[in-house]
Formats: structure tokens, C-alpha cells, sequence
């Protein structure tokens, strides 16, 4: 039998690309403005599609992207959609004591756009639709993808400290989440690899602490390790169950890489366990090239509170993308 799969995709950045390093000539607001996933960063180097203004004390920007897709799937696993892939950022930073405060906030119209819950996308797995788990399909973002305020101070000697707080964000586990990712932002639709390196990109109660010395950077994370649940309109929050470290290095304003591991608590409804991740990732950007490589493995404990039986390898990924 022949199988057929095609993707027809138009996309449009909304806002005009301004790289994001040259409007700052303050460090600490360089160092806010490339957090392009919660606290995880692009390299430098890497420009935005953005539109910036000044309103008094607070520097304004919006940026997002929007997809229309037509995919056509034969096969008995295939499925055939029309729908739009979307998100929108709006953030503000301003100048707080010695320090600087940001807030910023992503939404999406995906629970509008993709109608029934899912879209198809073969060999795609990963949280659920009408109660049952997702196979060769993926799920809409959330409206609220995130909702966070963060405050960065300087310590002395080119150090930098930051205190991350979000009801829904992205806790220091993993690369840039796909869609902000520079090598990927212009996939319209979830990389296979996504529940594996990046899922955790959406997650509720997140509390992140970390620094940043020169071309090094630490960060700490506790959160709920929950998924999001199907009601994608609402805020999915709950008790702080969950940690993860994130380490990075930048040895140019063209690299930047990070390794980090997370204990997830209970994260999927149809797979009780708890969940270790860990991940490592080198990025790369020029004015031509935007590439990333990554490596993700994940161990679920099957009942790690009961004590019974020993962990198991469930899943790992490694992905290049350019």
C-alpha cells in the first residue's frame, strides 16, 4: 500500500526582526532579553522577531509567530487537518535598584485553532484527548503557555542573580522549548523529540533561582511535575513536588550549551511513576545558521514511593536540528 504524507505550512513572523543585543547597553537587561524559554537562552548571537518600545520606566516588547497547516496523512495512522500551530509573547522590564525587573507573558490560540483537541503527526506520543493517551497525534498548547515575573541582580565581579517565579513556566530543565528555540522556531509543528527533551516547558508553581558568572551560568528549579490536564483555557497549578538543575556555558556569543537533569512527581495521568530526566544540548547561531543538538534520556521509576522494583529505561532521544 502507498503512503502518502504531506505538510503544506505558511507562517508569518508578527512583529519586524531586530536582533535583541544591540538595543541594551545595560548587562543585566542583555542578559533577561535572551531568556527566550523561562530562564533557558538562545546564544547570544541569535536575533528575534520583535517590535520594542519605551513607555516611561518599562521597555515593552512583543513578538510571536503563527502557522496555518494543511497536512495530508494516508495509511491507517495517518490523518488529514487543517489548523493553526500559534503563540504570542509580551514582556516589560524596567529598571529596579541596582537590579532589573521583568515580566513577561505567552499565550496561545491553540485551543481555538486546533480543533478536537489534537492534531495529526505521525509517531508523535504525549498527554491525552478525551481521556486517552495520544498516539500519532499532538495536543494544542495551553492559552496560558506562561505567566512569570523574574528579578536580576548584580553581585559584584560580572556575577549575576536571578529569582524566576511563574504559575505556569519553564523550570531549568532542558534546551530553549521548541517553539522559541532559534534552530526550530520555524517547524510548524512539535518536534518528535519534544516530550522527551523539552515538555516540561509548560509547567505549573515554577520557582527558579540561579547566577550567571561571565560564560558560565547555574540554576535551580522546584515545581509541579503534573502535566497539563485537557482544559488547555485555565491555569494547571499545584504543590511544588518536583526539582531540576540546569548548568550552561557560553564560550562565544555563537554557542551556547547547558546539561540538566529533573526529578518529575507523577508527570503523565495514564503513566503513574515518577520520572528522571536528563538532557544536554549544544546550540549554534550566525547571521546564515541556527543548529542544535540534543540528547535526552528519561527513567521512570514505576513506584518509587512504594520502593518496588528497581527503575527502568523508558525513553531517551538525540536530535539535530538546523
Amino acid at each position: 500500500m502507498k503512503r502518502l504524507l504531506v505538510i503544506l505550512s505558511f507562517t508569518t513572523p508578527l512583529f519586524a526582526q531586530m536582533p535583541m543585543h544591540h538595543h541594551h547597553s545595560d548587562p543585566i537587561a542583555d542578559f533577561l532579553m535572551r531568556q527566550a524559554s523561562g530562564t533557558a537562552t538562545n546564544p547570544q548571537a541569535a536575533p528575534m522577531h520583535m517590535f520594542m518600545t519605551q513607555e516611561r520606566d518599562w521597555m515593552v516588547m512583543l513578538h510571536g509567530s503563527a502557522f496555518l497547516n494543511q497536512v495530508w496523512q494516508s495509511g491507517p495512522r495517518g490523518g488529514d487537518k487543517l489548523f493553526s500551530t500559534n503563540w504570542l509573547m509580551a514582556s516589560a522590564d524596567r529598571k529596579l535598584g541596582d537590579g532589573h525587573l521583568f515580566f513577561r507573558t505567552m499565550l496561545s490560540l491553540e485551543p481555538a485553532t486546533i480543533t478536537n483537541k489534537s492534531y495529526p503527526e505521525l509517531f508523535q506520543t504525549g498527554e491525552t484527548a478525551f481521556g486517552e493517551p495520544l498516539r500519532d497525534a499532538q495536543h494544542p498548547h495551553d492559552f496560558f503557555m506562561e505567566l512569570a515575573a523574574e528579578y536580576a541582580h548584580p553581585v559584584g565581579d560580572g556575577a549575576t542573580v536571578y529569582v524566576y517565579a511563574a504559575p505556569h513556566g519553564d523550570p531549568a530543565l532542558g534546551p530553549v522549548a521548541y517553539p522559541h528555540r532559534a534552530s526550530a522556531a520555524e517547524i510548524p509543528q512539535a518536534t518528535l523529540s519534544h516530550h522527551v527533551q523539552d515538555s516540561t516547558h509548560i509547567a505549573g508553581s515554577v520557582l527558579t533561582v540561579g547566577a550567571q558568572r561571565g560564560r558560565f551560568g547555574l540554576g535551580v528549579s522546584g515545581f509541579h511535575g503534573r502535566e497539563p490536564d485537557e482544559k488547555r483555557w485555565d491555569l494547571d497549578t499545584g504543590a511544588i513536588d518536583s526539582w531540576s538543575a540546569r548548568a550552561t556555558f557560553d564560550p562565544t556569543p555563537n554557542w551556547t550549551a547547558q546539561v540538566s537533569t529533573g526529578h518529575l512527581s507523577d508527570p503523565e495521568a495514564h503513566e503513574p511513576g515518577d520520572v528522571q530526566r536528563t538532557t544536554a544540548s549544544v546550540s549554534y547561531s550566525n547571521a546564515a545558521l541556527d543548529a542544535s543538538v540534543i540528547y535526552a534520556a528519561t527513567t521512570r521509576a514505576t513506584d518509587i514511593r512504594s520502593r518496588r522494583g528497581p527503575p527502568r529505561a523508558y525513553g531517551s532521544s538525540a536530535a539535530a536540528t538546523t
